[in-house]
């Protein structure tokens, strides 16, 4: 592009894509806005960001519909090593209108991010690759076996993307190279974009690609859409495995403790992350799941593949297995239940 000048390690601004109302992590996003969940002792937002390393952020966007005051809140009270901006969506944008709708404080080329995404995709290669292909957009890129559920990419020796078509039929597919939510885009980009809601994907990559003017960075790793509580602790495990924490410290088995929890000699902790202050009784077993602060597991109970919400007690003997608990909630002792939610809900 003419007139463009790099300097190295130069930051940049991050949009973060957090526009939705998170239901699938019902009921603890009815409580807490989704970017501020914490995963392993940092909210999603956050971890979604680490993406890209610190000193190459130079302002994070966070394009909301949902628990605005709530985020602005959090992040006037914390600190963090970049600013953070809520960027007000007044109604449903879908993803190309929550850029456009960031454009008044975009002053250079930008990363936008999905709000579930937690990968490997190193955003600071990414940035070097996208500055020496030019072009005004580049994608991230992730192999799978059945691309039909996403959007796809034919990508040319030359790092070019010559097709790409959102969410094609098997029989439309002609790449298992699908889009894995990261995008470093040029203002330029503002003008391709049709005025309010639109999808970014449908409605201007197509174009772009056509035109020669979008790149493609496969990358391997780890891609989890932390939306679900399925996926949510699977991104858990990917931070659990990697070690990274901000407080609190690891403890054997792979799992995480953050400050102030308390853990009988009996139990055994395997691939789990405990928040702050929570509280495992003795002869208990906690496997594969996630407890948020001030949680408590009573004696003998076995938890598996579980959500446990702030200040959620479960009582003695209790068997849980893929169960999303509420905040506050009090399991009655000796209860089974497999799936779902609690409190039960007809």
């Amino acid at each position: 592009m003419k007139g463009r000048c790099f300097a190295p390690n130069m930051g940049v601004q991050v949009i973060v894509l957090a526009g939705g109302f998170g239901t699938r992590l019902r009921p603890w996003t009815n409580h807490c806005a989704k970017p501020l969940l914490p995963l392993v002792g940092r909210t999603l937002l956050e971890r979604v960001v680490e993406a890209l390393d610190d000193e190459l952020v130079d302002e994070v966007l966070v394009a909301a519909g949902y628990g605005i005051e709530q985020m602005r809140e959090h992040f006037a009270t914390i600190e963090l090593p970049y600013p953070v901006r809520i960027v007000e969506e007044f109604e449903p944008l879908g993803t190309g209108g929550a850029i456009h709708n960031c454009q008044p404080y975009i002053n250079g080329t930008f990363v936008v991010l999905n709000g579930d995404l937690v990968s490997s995709v190193d955003l600071g290669e990414m940035l070097e690759f996208h500055r020496s292909h030019g072009g005004i957009g580049s994608i991230s890129l992730w192999e799978v076996e059945d691309p039909t559920r996403f959007g796809i990419a034919d990508l040319g020796d030359d790092g070019r993307i010559s097709r790409f078509m959102e969410k094609p039929t098997r029989e439309e597919a002609f790449s298992n190279l699908i889009n894995a939510g990261a995008y470093i885009l040029e203002p330029e980009i503002f003008t391709r974009m049709p005025e309010g809601a639109h999808s970014i994907e449908r409605d201007v990559y197509p174009g772009l690609a056509a035109e020669g003017q979008l790149s493609g960075f496969p990358f391997e790793g780890w891609f989890v859409d932390a939306g679900t509580p399925l996926s949510w602790i699977e991104a858990m495990e990917v931070c659990l495995t990697r070690k990274r924490w901000r407080h609190g410290g690891g403890i054997p088995d792979s799992s995480w403790a953050g400050d102030g929890v308390s853990i009988a000699e009996g139990a055994r902790i395997d691939f789990s992350a405990l928040d702050d202050r929570a509280i495992i009784a003795d002869a208990t077993t906690v496997s594969h799941s996630s407890l948020l602060e001030d949680s408590c597991v009573g004696e003998g109970a076995a938890i598996s593949s579980c959500l446990v919400g702030k200040r959620a007690v479960i009582g003695a003997r209790a068997k849980l297995s893929n169960v999303v608990i509420d905040y506050d909630s009090v399991i009655p002792e000796d209860h089974i239940q497999d799936g779902g939610v609690w409190p039960l809900t007809d």
